[in-house]
């Protein structure tokens, strides 16, 4: 088995110590040269391990002053109600989405088996990027029964959250079915929208969310940067899970 190199281990013990708070937004990392010692390493591979960090978007240097943590990874519930925008919002970050295509086309298998539609029914796809104070937390791609919901890519468009968007086409709630959690490693793509190194940790997310009928609304994909997010489950959501 290849072991991991050193650099790496340094850059995910550090980010360990952040994502469990010994650091903080704002607090300065030891000096190289205290890192170096404490690992048993030259200083070229903490330099390597903090670079990659920086690639990131988890700490950031100061000429002169040092390097010091640029964010935390964020708590993210995954319960019966996911919402992007009040996440955020309650950990006191500043949400925001950006669009990166809307389109119509036919389901494939999965996402007709996931809505309960006939194999290549119209569907609607939301494609983008969502973002905490700036950085990419996650690209996401949500797909929308088109028939049910013809003026749905509009109503994106003007407002690019999928609550309003849904309220505006007649559907005022929806929770959440299920949610499927996978680890995956960010392809070349992945890194380049979310800012991370190709290769680096990425959680993938596959939900489904119905209205007050028990109906499908939405099939959902999200990669998140395993660095900057901490999915959460409450005890109730995962009682309710195991009662089923």
């Amino acid at each position: 088995m290849a072991r991991t190199p050193l650099w790496k281990s340094i850059s995910i013990s550090l980010t360990t110590d952040i994502a469990e708070g010994r650091y903080v937004t704002g607090d300065q990392l030891p000096t190289e040269a205290h890192l170096a010692a404490t690992f048993g390493v030259n200083r070229h591979t903490v330099r390597r391990a903090l670079s990659e960090m920086a690639g990131q978007g988890l700490v950031h240097a100061r000429r002169g002053a040092g390097v010091f943590v640029a964010a935390t990874p964020t708590d993210y519930p995954i319960g019966n109600r996911v919402r992007y925008h009040q996440n955020i919002t309650a950990v006191g970050q500043t949400p925001a989405k950006q669009i990166l295509a809307l389109d119509t086309r036919a389901a494939d298998p999965r996402e007709a088996e996931a809505l309960g539609l006939d194999p290549g029914s119209p569907v609607h796809v939301y494609d983008g990027i969502s973002l905490a104070d700036g950085l990419p937390l996650a690209r996401f791609q949500s797909i929308f029964p088109a028939e049910r919901l013809p003026g749905l890519l509009s109503a994106l468009q003007n407002s690019q959250s999928v609550t309003q968007a849904l309220q505006d086409c007649g559907v005022p709630d929806f929770t959440r079915q299920s949610t499927r959690i996978t680890a995956k490693h960010a392809n070349a793509t992945q890194a380049g929208q979310l800012r991370i190194a190709e290769g680096a940790p990425i959680l993938r997310t596959e939900g489904i969310n119905i209205d007050a009928d028990g109906q499908p609304i939405e099939f959902g994909r999200t990669w998140f940067a395993g660095d900057r997010v901490t999915l959460t489950v409450n005890a109730e959501d995962m009682n309710q899970a195991l009662s089923r």
